[in-house]
């Protein structure tokens, strides 16, 4: 039997080692192809979505900062004057800027927690399985179904002093009849609740599929461990709601901040500015005394505090997870 020569076996060695060192930095260079036609991918696919934030989102923001630094001259050679920061100035010392203000905050700190916690509790019962359950879904899903300017428009005639239903009803079990939106200590408190009636339903929705999502197999796990429905709930259904509860919680903070149609159908701010929120009066002061550059450095000072508090919300809840 013929031997192996071993200077040829040391040999092909080498060559299978030549081989194997020239083929490394050809795969390094697939893969580098690879992860770049990923991500040219990845943005291509992207692009529509980046283009109709840059569009729709970014460009009116920049608009509105550098609008917010002119105002408008009137008479017949009307034009836009850089004034810099003395629309902002003039906010400082502007009084009814406060009391829109503390209107807008009043009205955050009330609606907020009302619409998070009762969409959390309806989220539970329609969560239920009871008979007759999807009847009663079918009633907290109707108020989604009807628009903003309706539902202020039937809450308004529910609501009037003289004709309203709800006044009629106090009546019938011998309450006095109330002004609701034509009072001042009761007109934010009406905005409040048809706001409410609104967004409740709609973010059931959201806490309702949050809550479809957690396995029964926990809660049944724990219920023959001896825990009882508070416990489980707090222990099982919270931790593992809380994903859902603070992307409702962010978006509905951010919608509230920025009411407008209800409060521009029904009191226009009044009565005596009780519910005056930035927001409209930042429309007032634009399109009725048509100094748009105040009107504009309100809607800035609006959208700062709107992420400020939901900057607050995140770090509350994170610093909960830690």
């Amino acid at each position: 039997m013929a031997r192996n020569d071993p200077i040829q076996q040391r040999g092909a060695g080498r060559v299978a080692r030549g081989d194997a060192v020239v083929g490394l930095p050809r795969a390094a260079s697939i893969a580098a192809s690879a992860r770049r036609n990923n991500w040219a991918t990845a943005y291509l696919l992207l692009a529509p979505a980046l283009i109709g934030l840059a569009v729709f989102r970014l460009y009116p923001i920049a608009l509105a900062v550098w609008g917010s630094l002119h105002t408008s001259t009137f008479g017949a050679g009307a034009q836009r004057v850089f004034v810099g920061l003395d629309n902002y100035a003039f906010l400082v010392s502007n009084p009814v800027f406060w009391d829109s203000l503390w209107v807008t905050l009043k009205f955050n700190l009330v609606v907020n927690p009302i619409q998070v916690l009762l969409a959390l509790l309806l989220a539970v019962v329609a969560n239920q399985r009871l008979r007759g359950i999807a009847v009663y879904r079918t009633i907290f899903f109707v108020p989604i179904g009807v628009s903003v300017p309706i539902a202020a428009i039937l809450w308004q005639m529910m609501l009037d002093p003289n004709r309203g239903v709800v006044n009629a009803l106090l009546l019938g079990v011998g309450l006095p009849a109330q002004p609701f939106l034509t009072s001042a200590d009761q007109a934010l408190w009406s905005i409040i609740g048809i706001a409410s009636w609104k967004g409740v339903s709609f973010w059931m929705v959201f806490l309702l599929a949050g809550l479809q999502g957690i396995p029964r197999e926990l809660h049944e796990a724990a219920k023959l461990d001896g825990a009882a429905a508070v416990r489980r709930f707090l222990d099982i259904t919270l931790p593992l709601l809380k994903r859902t509860i603070l992307f409702v919680l962010v978006t509905d903070t951010a919608i509230n901040f920025l009411l407008f149609a209800p409060v521009y159908l029904l009191t226009r701010g009044g009565p005596e500015l009780s519910t005056n929120v930035l927001m409209y009066e930042a429309f007032k002061t634009g399109f009725v005394y048509a100094d748009m550059g105040q009107g504009l450095a309100m809607v800035l000072v609006l959208l700062l505090l709107v992420l400020v508090v939901v900057g607050l919300e995140f770090r509350l809840l994170q610093a909960e997870d830690a």
